[in-house]
């Protein structure tokens, strides 16, 4: 299977048609088409479906569209690794975390980096922690930021000496919006939108079941989410109250919305982790270095 070929079959997905990606690609329509042939011969699996004017992916081409994408996702990381092995420091640092005001803190060590070596550049990717820890397994980011609790087991880590404070993201207008601060009880009656980590249980310790106590399965969870700024969209349209990090959701006088920490006071510590006997690239070594003198 030829890379050339996955990036034949992933313009041919995007385009949405031969004559599109054909146009794109600069190849003429017979060779393309003849490409998309062999590659479902060869795999034995039929990836499209045609029409007169468009193609649609099978199941099992949204599967080889995944596969490949992280296939040519580490391939063109792989190359910009060896391209950096050169005599002036540079090259590209992959990081993966989920909404944290603690990203603060690696900016300001990547600025003091930048500042020295400014060929480094920095790629980021959100998401919770299965969606980075994932990514961080199959090579494709050297370093996540995880927020406990979390599954250290396979990586190596350091602690961030930050802590990310959990409430309430409401309407201002809300009825608990006069509250200082929220109990479980007052959550009970409520609509509820909850980070879908938050609530699996996943971990031998479920930080939110012990604050919730036995109500946990009472809540009326109407929406969960992975990344905070759609629940807030969610929120000032008034389809729930969010539980979620401080910090992360603009809650300014000039925004409709609000935040009141939980009470008793529920906070999780971060970790930086990455890969154990990981090999890093030159850019991704220098970050690691000024990560531990930083922590």
């Amino acid at each position: 299977m030829e890379l050339r070929v996955l990036r034949y079959f992933l313009t041919v997905a995007r385009e949405g048609s031969i004559t599109g990606a054909a146009d794109f690609l600069h190849v003429t329509q017979p060779t393309l088409s003849r490409q998309l042939k062999d590659l479902e011969q060869e795999l034995g699996k039929k990836l499209f479906i045609r029409s007169s004017h468009s193609i649609i992916l099978t199941d099992d081409g949204m599967l080889l569209r995944k596969r490949a994408e992280e296939i040519i996702e580490m391939v063109d990381k792989l190359e910009a690794e060896f391209y950096s092995m050169e005599d002036t420091i540079g090259g590209d640092v992959y990081i993966g975390g989920g909404e944290t005001d603690a990203m603060r803190q690696i900016a300001r060590v990547a600025k003091e980096l930048q500042l020295r070596y400014p060929n480094i550049r920095y790629h980021l990717y959100s998401g919770n922690s299965d969606d980075v820890t994932e990514r961080i397994d199959k090579g494709l980011l050297d370093f996540g930021i995880l927020i406990q609790p979390a599954d250290l087991s396979k990586y190596n880590y350091i602690n961030i000496p930050a802590k990310d404070v959990w409430g309430v993201i409401m309407r201002k207008d809300s009825p608990l919006a006069i509250k200082d601060t929220i109990i479980a009880a007052d959550l009970l009656n409520v609509p509820v939108i909850c980070s879908r980590q938050a609530i699996k249980q996943t971990f031998s310790k479920n930080e939110f079941a012990d604050w919730f106590g036995e109500d946990f399965y009472k809540l009326n969870v109407v929406t969960t989410y992975n990344l905070a700024y759609n629940a807030a969209i969610m929120v000032e349209e008034g389809i729930g109250y969010a539980i979620t990090l401080d910090k992360i959701v603009n809650t300014s006088s000039d925004s409709n919305l609000c935040f009141r920490p939980l009470e008793p006071r529920l906070e999780s510590g971060l970790n930086i982790v990455w890969k154990k006997h990981q090999s890093f690239s030159v850019a991704a070594d220098m970050f690691l270095k000024a990560i531990q003198a930083k922590f």
